[in-house]
C-alpha cells in the first residue's frame, strides 16, 4: 500500500514544519492516553487530524514516529535545564540550580509519562528503552559531565571519572521525590521540598569531590 499523500506541500517548509508540529501533538496525546503498542497509526492520524497517507509521508513508522516525539521533547528541554553548566557560577551555585533545574525535569507530566511508557513496553519494544536514553538521560549525563571535566582542569573539582561522577549526581537528583512520582505515590513537591533535595545533592557531591 503507498502511503504517500501527493497532496502535501513539500515545498513549503512552514507549511510542512507545521504540519510535522500538529503530528507530533496529535501522536503525544495518543501515546499519553493509550501506550506506546496500543497508539496505532490510524488512531494517530485522526487524533492529529491529517491523513494516514500524509502521517506516513512524515514518519515511515510508529518508531519513527515515537523518536521524533522523544528527539523534539528532549531538544526544548534539556537546554533550559542545563543553563546552569554555561553561566559563570561557582560549582556550589552551578550543582545546586542544575539539581533544582533536574528535579523539575523529570517530574515533570511528560517525562513521567514518557518513563511510565519505556517501563510499560520494555519486555515487549526495548528499542523504546534504547531512544529514550540517548535522548534523555545520556544527554543530560555527558553535558554534566563535559563541565565536570571542564571545572577538574581549572582546578575547582578533583574527578577522575566525570561520567561515572555525573551518573551519580544525576541518581541523587531522584531521591525521595521522583520515585514517588513516578509511582503515582502521593508526595509533597513543593519549593522548599525541592530545593531540600537540590541542597543535599549538591552538598553530599561536593563532599566527594571538591578539590582539596
Amino acid at each position: 500500500m503507498d502511503h504517500k499523500d501527493a497532496s502535501l506541500p513539500c515545498s513549503h517548509p512552514e507549511g510542512s514544519n507545521a504540519k510535522r508540529e500538529q503530528i507530533l501533538l496529535g501522536a503525544g496525546a495518543v501515546f499519553a492516553e493509550c501506550g506506546y503498542e496500543g497508539a496505532s497509526m490510524s488512531v494517530i492520524a485522526r487524533r492529529a487530524g491529517v491523513s494516514k497517507g500524509t502521517l506516513y509521508n512524515y514518519f515511515a513508522s510508529k518508531a519513527d514516529l515515537f523518536t521524533a516525539f522523544v528527539k523534539q521533547k528532549t531538544e526544548r528541554e534539556l537546554p533550559q535545564t542545563f543553563q546552569q553548566v554555561n553561566a559563570d557560577l561557582s560549582p556550589e551555585d552551578t550543582l545546586r540550580g542544575l539539581a533544582r533545574s533536574i528535579i523539575a525535569l523529570i517530574t515533570s507530566p511528560m517525562a513521567l509519562m514518557l518513563y511510565r511508557i519505556i517501563i510499560a513496553e520494555a519486555e515487549h519494544f526495548p528499542h523504546l528503552a534504547k531512544i529514550f536514553w540517548e535522548h534523555a538521560p545520556s544527554v543530560c549525563i555527558d553535558t554534566l559531565a563535559r563541565w565536570l571535566a571542564e571545572r577538574t582542569e581549572k582546578g575547582e573539582l578533583n574527578v577522575p571519572d566525570p561520567v561515572f561522577a555525573a551518573e551519580q549526581f544525576y541518581a541523587l537528583c531522584q531521591t525521595r521525590l521522583v520515585t514517588r512520582r513516578r509511582f503515582r505515590i502521593p508526595v509533597s513537591m513543593t519549593e522548599a521540598d525541592i530545593e531540600q533535595i537540590a541542597d543535599a545533592t549538591a552538598a553530599m557531591f561536593l563532599a566527594v569531590y571538591r578539590a582539596s
